[in-house]
């Protein structure tokens, strides 16, 4: 069954730099896109950045443009959440997502077992 393993994350003074990682496991295509997705407590859950196995990316939100950037190592299946300049407005749970297919659609396209096990991402003042 694959899975999808999220590590990073943790506090961070506004301004300040964390990166996310995210792999999956036990994929047996190589033609898919992932997606960071996050949420704050009393929200639902948003889009951030999605990036296909070409590196297509997609902007789910404007209010992270400049500041977070996505990657990914297709040969060790994982996707890469870098985020700088960081705003106490990104604090939020952070879960990555793998779609069955090579383009980024919204959250309610990305099946249960194919989101990461999420991990907070705090930024104080």
């Amino acid at each position: 069954q694959v899975k999808v393993v999220q590590s990073g994350g943790g506090q961070v003074q506004a301004g300040g730099s964390l990166k996310l990682s995210c792999t999956t496991f036990r994929v047996t295509y190589d033609d898919y896109a992932m997606g960071w997705f996050r949420q704050a407590p009393g929200k639902e859950r948003e889009g951030v950045l999605c990036i296909t196995s070409q590196g297509r990316i997609t902007e789910y939100t404007d209010s992270v443009k400049g500041r977070f950037t996505i990657s990914r190592d297709n040969s060790k299946s994982t996707v890469y959440l870098q985020m700088n300049n960081t705003e106490p407005g990104d604090t939020a749970m952070y879960y990555c997502a793998m779609f069955l297919y090579d383009y980024c659609r919204g959250a309610e396209a990305v099946r249960g077992p194919y989101w990461g096990q999420g991990t907070q991402v705090t930024v104080f003042s």
